[in-house]
């Protein structure tokens, strides 16, 4: 337990640039101490005492504000930035290195008994706001983004972001785990995809235009037009949706 309290502690120097000194980190970083209350409580769980180890996770959700049950396995080297509102259920595992930001929960989608909730890999990356819900696999080096809700597997080295989880494949990138700018934006990469295409369409439209005139009856009497004369099709490239696909870097 020593040698794992000791790399909780240390890396917080190695993901936070704002960690000047031990003491600092110590007394003022909640993820620690929420980690030091889950320790104790999780060795006396294991043991098979009771009550205790619930009256421990209370009093470090008091003071830190991340609840984290007795039951939940909790790997080396984790790191709770912030950590407001973080909960983490029973039967979760979270794997080595990983980081988690304030508003994550890992919780469990019914009353089913036995695993019910997530197990995360190594490595993983879980932006503030998330929800990872229900006896599912995190792959190792996973990122998921802020605000999204994945509730199926991911495989590793993903990225997972969206309402539901959307898991965009990243394998062969090595990506700074605190660079959350890079998150890719899924829907505007769905959204050019398809003005691309109509833009294709519209294309073959016009080629297939006869240049000839044609005529049209009205009343008693005709009147000649071309088809170039016709509206110009409409610019889907507006306003509202170039801003929205500038503002993603796509």
């Amino acid at each position: 337990m020593l040698n794992t309290l000791v790399a909780d502690f240390q890396i917080i120097f190695e993901r936070d640039p704002a960690a000047r000194n031990w003491l600092e980190v110590l007394f003022c970083y909640p993820g620690l101490q929420a980690l030091l209350f889950h320790r104790v409580a999780h060795w006396l769980n294991q043991v098979g005492i009771p009550f205790i180890p619930r009256l421990i996770s209370h009093l470090g959700r008091f003071f830190t504000g991340i609840e984290i049950h007795p039951g939940a396995a909790i790997g080396r080297g984790v790191f709770i930035d912030h950590g407001m509102g973080v909960v983490i259920g029973e039967t979760a595992i979270v794997g080595d290195y990983s980081l988690i930001y304030q508003g994550v929960t890992l919780g469990g989608t019914g009353k089913e008994s036995g695993k019910r909730h997530p197990t995360l890999g190594e490595n993983v990356v879980v932006g503030a706001g998330a929800k990872v819900l229900g006896n599912i696999q995190i792959g190792n080096n996973v990122r998921i983004g802020a605000g999204s809700v994945v509730l199926r597997d991911v495989p590793s080295d993903c990225t997972v972001v969206g309402v539901p989880g959307r898991i965009l494949y990243r394998s062969g990138v090595r990506v700074n785990p605190l660079e959350h700018g890079q998150l890719p934006d899924s829907e505007a990469s769905a959204i050019r995809s398809l003005l691309d295409r109509i833009e294709a369409l519209e294309q073959q439209v016009q080629d297939m235009k006869p240049q000839k005139p044609s005529f049209v009856f009205v009343g008693a009497r005709s009147e000649e037009f071309s088809l170039e004369q016709l509206p110009p099709n409409c610019n889907l490239n507006n306003k509202a949706i170039q801003e929205f696909l500038d503002g993603s870097g796509i």
